[in-house]
Order: C-alpha cells, then sequence, then structure tokens
C-alpha cells in the first residue's frame, strides 16, 4: 500500500515547514531578518495507464488515463526580501537601508560579506566595525577628536573636527544582487555572494536603482507573527492528516491480513 509512504513524505514536508515557521519567529526581532518561506513539488507518478495512449484496436485515445502519485518534497526554502520596518534609534552609528542594497563588511580571510544590518560601533582604533568587529568596506576611520558623525543618504561620512570645521572620511558603498535570494546564508546577518545570485553591482546611496542611507535608523525584520501563526496552524493540521493516512492504511492492512 503507497498511502503510507505517501503520506510519510507529506509528514516529512510539513516538518521542515514548521522549522522554517519557527526560525522565523525566533527571529522576529532580529535586525533586518528577511523571511523564509518553504515551498514544495509533487514527486514523480505511476502510471498503469498512459493518458494520450491507444486504448483498444480501433486506436482510440485515453482521454486522461491513470496516474498515482508518490508524494511530496522540498524544493525550496526561499528568502523573502521584503523591506523591514525602519526603526529611530537616535544612535549616530545606527544605519539602515531604505531600498534595495546590502553594506560590505570585511570577514578575517579577507573574505566581503554581505548585510543590511547597520548597527554599527567604532572599533579601539576609531574604525566603523560591525558588532563583532568587522570592518566595512571601505573601511572606514573616524578621528577621535572629532564632536560630531554625519552620514548622510549617499552614504558620505563627515565628521565636524575640534575646531568646528567638517570634513568628509570616506564613503560607504552599497551592493546590489540580481537575485538577491541566491546568497548564502551565513549567520550573524550575514551573506555571500553565489553563484545563482550573481556578482554584486557596486553604488552609493545616492545612484538610482540603489536604496538611501538612513542615519539613526535599523531597518527591522519583516516577519509578520500573526501570518506565521496562521501558516503554524495550518501546517500542524496539515502534518495530522498524514499521520491519520498512515492510521488509516495501518488498519486497511489490519482487514486484509484478519481475513480467513
Amino acid at each position: 500500500m503507497r498511502a503510507m509512504s505517501i503520506a510519510a513524505t507529506g509528514m516529512q514536508a510539513q516538518q521542515t515547514n514548521v522549522e522554517v515557521i519557527a526560525n522565523n519567529i525566533a527571529n522576529v526581532s532580529t535586525t533586518a531578518f528577511s523571511r523564509r518561506r518553504a515551498e514544495f513539488q509533487d514527486l514523480m507518478y505511476q502510471s498503469s495507464e498512459r493518458v494520450g495512449s491507444s486504448s483498444g484496436e480501433q486506436n482510440t485515445v485515453l482521454p486522461v488515463g491513470t496516474q498515482i502519485g508518490l508524494g511530496t518534497r522540498n524544493s525550496a526554502v526561499n528568502r523573502v526580501t521584503l523591506q523591514g520596518t525602519l526603526t529611530q534609534t537616535e544612535n549616530k552609528f545606527d544605519l539602515a537601508i531604505e531600498g534595495r542594497g546590502y553594506f560590505g563588511v570585511l570577514l578575517p580571510d579577507s573574505t566581503t560579506a554581505y548585510t543590511r544590518d547597520g548597527g554599527f560601533k567604532l572599533s579601539p582604533a576609531g574604525e566603523i566595525v560591525t558588532a563583532e568587529g568587522y570592518p566595512t568596506v571601505p573601511a572606514i576611520t573616524v578621528p577621535v577628536t572629532s564632536r560630531d558623525v554625519t552620514i548622510n543618504q549617499g552614504g558620505e561620512v563627515i565628521v565636524t573636527t575640534a575646531t568646528g570645521i567638517q570634513q568628509s572620511v570616506g564613503r560607504l558603498n552599497l551592493y546590489l544582487f540580481e537575485n538577491d535570494a541566491g546568497m548564502e546564508a551565513t549567520g550573524g546577518n550575514k551573506f555571500l555572494e553565489t553563484a545563482a545570485s550573481g556578482q554584486p553591482t557596486r553604488g552609493l546611496g545616492s545612484d538610482p536603482g540603489f536604496g538611501r542611507i538612513r542615519q539613526g535608523y535599523l531597518e527591522g525584520s519583516n516577519v509578520n507573527v500573526v501570518q506565521e501563526i496562521t501558516q503554524l496552524i495550518q501546517a500542524q493540521r496539515a502534518y495530522e492528516m498524514n499521520s491519520k493516512v498512515i492510521e488509516a492504511s495501518d488498519q486497511m492492512l489490519q482487514t486484509a491480513n484478519n481475513i480467513r
């Protein structure tokens, strides 16, 4: 009886679905987190009578045939790259991207990672770094004698010196990808370039097609808790229904075995 194995694939699929939903809910407060969505495909079919084949000597064609599906499988976990809500923090080194784009950060192995988490800090040397201490790309150092720091929408970092003179100390780049969902998540709100994402296009916040940088703001998670809870209930019910199919199939097999 194939119903048992078919229902088992449904239970495995809904287990994956619940795991994805659980990760979304767990990251509801994570800065710039993009929710994930589990996607599924049906498995191959077994045909006892192929649709369109000849049905007899008169060469009539079967209009439908007989195909039995073998269940479902997880085909992808897609990242939904919608803009999260911007929250004002009034911290001069908190930056949010309003629109498309990623900040670049330099990892210890000299690899460039990409992030929308703009919760930057100053290192002991005055460099603008992430919460993990990774410098931005390009690296920007704020002089220790600066009285104030302003970062405009184009990413230019302007400091006010001790004498009240304003001067630029660098500019933050933004990076665009053709396929944002194809980037590899490595944790810590960071992503890496892959063959699926394509190579990044570098630009500034003032360039056409790039988002604007907002100083004193952070982007929130785009997870909608109500939507996730609704989908969680649906996944739970689907899991239960598949388990009922297995129970019904087991009872049918017992009935068949008890025939004398």
